[in-house]
């Protein structure tokens, strides 16, 4: 049956892109926004500004936006529409708080009377604040202006709560889109859809019959050009806090009233509330900090994270895993393993539902059958796999292995699926904030990630070493740690590895 919900019509916009020569607007934002124009989505009229400090170095930017663009596309390119893309980019400069720039971009906004405009703060946090106050010192901020922040939306509670006061002096809370990239990816909505639209997983869906969960987000990379960021953040700040945390909450929310922005909200902050805080004691049992040091990968030496930041020392971790608990009725004693770390033998990032073996095996009473497993890989291909056991052919009695059973769905879609950048902004732009984070469910995930970073402290817990490469430091400290599963935790478990 068709889904009969509204779909929110696209009025004319600008799109106003503060760091808008830097990496993440050139290699996502824009192609993003391209990709949905060559679809045919974007049929109203619309400019898009780069808005950059300076312009000595911006003598070839229209030229590398547009072969990033076309290196990005994969499927039959249009040039000429391309270029029409390209001609609706205005270069923009505006010096930090620099009124001349915040009037020139007043004067080019106000004669695209009508049009909504979506400011994109592609920036570091520390200068939200001050662009919020500039755009509403300036006079331009009104009903429909957005304002879209990337992550990190600071490095702990407090600085989070400066730089949320000061975006909500200028942009009221519905207008205010908190992004994270990975809640639009396709194969996380269908997560949506698979709970809530099948008796069958949902009927499971809960502490009786499910085991324990992991959600698995590893980088092959090191740090590269991100070392003085993520110095200052680490593998928790940068991921736990935002990505695997979101990923957690869509597994362990309960259904929403509606599929709207608000009531599934509310089931998201629910799960975040519940989440149980972590103390001196319990971050020594139920966390692992790691920083990857030289390795090798396929004859290729690799540089120490200290190399890669050209530091004699530090304590910011690049590994980390966790046992997390959600302290409420359906998640009563189920494990939810949280696991990532950069220089990984390989990128990707998977979420494994592990479902309880059956209560007695008939074929050999002193075996047990090992559990059926729900796997959703995002990335860097999205699938979506059930483990099942099944009978392995030929005579000799019943012998069994498991097997997986490819769910039907990139097979059965012929159509390009966007990419979570162009999924976003769609919804930016139709004001639907579903998949963006709302105030109170952030302040909440401050408050549990400060339970880990204070513990951390308080209990002087030291980063272990492991070798680029590898897949952590978990061989090390199994010992130390009897309750948690090597195969869980360290072992990687789908039937493809």
């Amino acid at each position: 049956m068709p889904n009969n919900k509204k779909i929110k019509t696209i009025k004319p916009f600008n799109a106003v892109i503060f760091g808008g020569d830097g990496d993440l607007a050139v290699r996502k934002i824009y192609p993003a926004i391209c990709k949905r124009f060559l679809d045919g989505q974007l049929h109203v009229d619309f400019h898009v500004y780069a808005i950059t400090m300076n312009d000595e170095k911006h003598k070839d930017f229209f030229t590398n936006v547009k072969k990033f663009i076309l290196d990005s596309i994969d499927f039959k390119i249009n040039e000429a529409k391309v270029n029409e893309f390209i001609s609706k980019m205005i270069l923009h400069i505006c010096p930090g708080d620099n009124e001349q720039g915040y009037k020139d971009l007043k004067v080019k906004l106000d004669a695209d009377s009508g049009y909504q405009t979506v400011y994109y703060l592609s920036t570091p946090s520390v200068a939200f604040g001050p662009i919020c106050n500039s755009l509403k010192k300036y006079g331009l901020v009104n009903e429909l202006s957005k304002v879209v922040l990337e992550k990190p939306l600071g490095h702990d509670l407090a600085s989070f709560l400066e730089i949320n006061g000061s975006v909500s002096t200028a942009f009221k809370e519905h207008q205010i889109y908190r992004i994270d990239h990975y809640l639009g990816k396709e194969t996380v909505q269908n997560l949506m859809v698979l709970r809530f639209a099948n008796h069958l997983f949902e009927n499971a869906w809960n502490a009786q019959h499910v085991d324990s969960v992991q959600i698995t987000v590893a980088e092959s990379l090191g740090v590269e050009k991100r070392g003085a960021y993520y110095d200052q953040s680490g593998a928790l700040l940068d991921m736990v806090q935002n990505h695997l945390l979101q990923l957690l909450c869509l597994i362990a929310m309960e259904p929403p009233v509606r599929m709207e922005a608000n009531f599934v909200r509310d089931e998201k902050l629910k799960v975040i509330q519940a989440l149980r805080l972590y103390d001196d004691k319990s971050v020594a049992k139920e966390t692992v900090r790691g920083q990857y040091t030289r390795g090798e990968v396929e004859g290729q030496t690799l540089n120490s994270y200290l190399e890669d930041i050209q530091k004699f020392s530090s304590n910011t971790e690049t590994f980390v895993a966790l046992k997390a608990h959600v302290d409420n009725w359906r998640w009563k004693d189920v494990p939810f393993y949280l696991r990532t770390g950069k220089r990984m033998p390989k990128r990707y990032s998977e979420i494994i539902i592990n479902f309880k073996s059956v209560a007695h095996n008939v074929f050999n009473p002193d075996e047990v059958i090992p559990g059926n497993k729900l796997i959703i890989r995002l990335q860097p291909e999205e699938r979506i796999e059930v483990v099942q056991m099944s009978k392995m052919p030929g005579p000799g009695g019943y012998r069994y292995r498991p097997i997986a059973l490819k769910l039907d769905f990139v097979d059965s879609i012929k159509e390009r699926i966007p990419e979570a950048y162009e999924r976003l902004f769609i919804d930016i732009l139709r004001g639907e904030q579903t998949l963006f984070m709302r105030q109170d469910e952030l302040e909440a995930a401050w408050i549990w990630v400060e339970s880990i970073t204070k513990s951390w402290k308080k209990s002087n817990q030291k980063n272990i070493l492991y070798e680029a490469g590898s897949w952590g430091p978990g061989d090390l400290i199994m010992n130390e740690y009897e309750k948690w599963s090597k195969s869980i935790i360290y072992g990687f478990t789908s039937v493809e590895q």
